[in-house]
């Protein structure tokens, strides 16, 4: 067998269907859609949500809760990840970005308490849990709210 010998595989490559090009095609006129009705308009058919005029399960499912659109979320970072930073780093919002320790700031950067931090850094966010700023602290750092 040769490179111009290969052939694909007989009924894998079907011609595309060339509809609307006369009645002596077959798929002339009306284009293969049939007469009249919602599948032969253009944009026909139902939406995939649609159940058939019964109420939609969305509208029957009873509302709850509330959401408040004024809430601030924070990037969240752990005092166990900032021992990546040499001792004395003023570790700062730029600082965690650039490290991937966050990948969006959001509105702000908030250090949490999980982990054990065990070199003296100086930490800049936008907020401490008490147990984040107790372990910064008493590992000779400091604790600065931007």
């Amino acid at each position: 067998m040769r490179i111009h010998e290969v052939k694909p595989a007989e009924g894998s490559r079907a011609a595309r269907k060339r509809v609307g090009r006369g009645i002596g095609s077959g798929l002339g006129k009306t284009s293969g859609r049939g007469q009249k009705g919602q599948h032969s308009r253009s944009g026909g058919g139902k939406a995939p949500y649609f159940e058939g005029g019964q109420t939609p399960l969305v509208r029957r499912l009873p509302k709850r809760g509330f959401t408040n659109i004024f809430q601030k979320e924070y990037a969240e970072v752990n005092v166990g990840d900032l021992n990546r930073f040499a001792p004395g780093t003023v570790v700062t919002p730029q600082l965690l970005l650039e490290s991937g320790l966050v990948k969006k700031v959001k509105d702000g950067i908030k250090v949490l308490g999980s982990g054990e931090i065990k070199h003296a850094l100086t930490v800049q966010a936008h907020g401490f849990t008490k147990s984040a700023a107790a372990k910064i602290q008493e590992a000779g750092g400091q604790v600065e709210v931007i």
